[in-house]
């Protein structure tokens, strides 16, 4: 008895039209990853994190005396407000494109 459930072989490269070749797979060359912009939620939690980094060191050199739960209530409330606000000038520079009249 033959085994009719054989793996898929290699995948063949293909031509590209400067002359190399590829295997289907997309590069970061041929991607508009450069043209993105930065998402508001990455910024906002970069920034909570380095916000907790820098309360921790004041908190350790003793310089201030920190209460926990304020710090969470306030780290909380900008984080809130500020993905509130970026997502608002996000929305507000996507309405701002012509719009091309295709669905």
């Amino acid at each position: 008895m033959s085994n009719s459930n054989q793996a898929p072989g290699p995948r063949t490269p293909e031509p590209r039209t400067d002359g190399s070749y590829s295997a289907g797979v997309p590069t970061a060359a041929s991607t508009d990853a450069g043209t993105a912009p930065a998402r508001v939620g990455t910024v906002v939690w970069g920034l909570i994190v380095l916000a907790l980094a820098a309360l921790i060191i004041v908190a350790q050199l003793g310089i201030v005396t920190l209460n926990g739960t304020y710090v969470l209530i306030g780290l909380m409330i900008g984080a809130g407000a500020a993905l509130v606000v970026g997502g608002l000038l996000s929305a507000r520079k996507r309405d701002n494109e012509p719009t091309t009249g295709k669905s």
